[in-house]
């Protein structure tokens, strides 16, 4: 007379819930992945503008025989351009036969 009698089942880990965990472990490593590569995009941008920027100086230097007195002079007479929103850039003139002090700020949140 077993049959009546309660034997304790072992408990087993449902297999839906299984393959939720390999499926949010994925989607995981892929929103990472996103990240690394976006992470990775901005920092050869900034490489990218610091270079553009230094060639536009040094090609008006060339050009006109002295350093451009703005980024706005760049900008409208050497065709330099960049995302403003993504990039702030402090151009700080010594004088007119030395080269400027360009510095590149990250903004953040965008």
């Amino acid at each position: 007379m077993n049959r009546f009698v309660y034997r304790k089942q072992p408990r087993h880990i449902p297999r839906f819930l299984f393959s939720v965990c390999v499926f949010l472990f994925i989607i995981g490593l892929f929103l990472q992945g996103i990240v690394s590569v976006s992470e990775s995009t901005r920092k050869r941008q900034r490489e990218s503008l610091e270079n553009a920027i230094t060639r536009s100086i040094t090609y008006c230097y060339t050009v006109e025989g002295a350093y451009p007195e703005s980024l706005d002079y760049l900008k409208e007479n050497y065709g330099l351009t960049y995302d403003e929103d993504l990039f702030f850039v402090d151009y700080r003139i010594i004088g007119s036969n030395i080269l400027p002090d360009v510095t590149i700020i990250e903004r953040e949140g965008k």
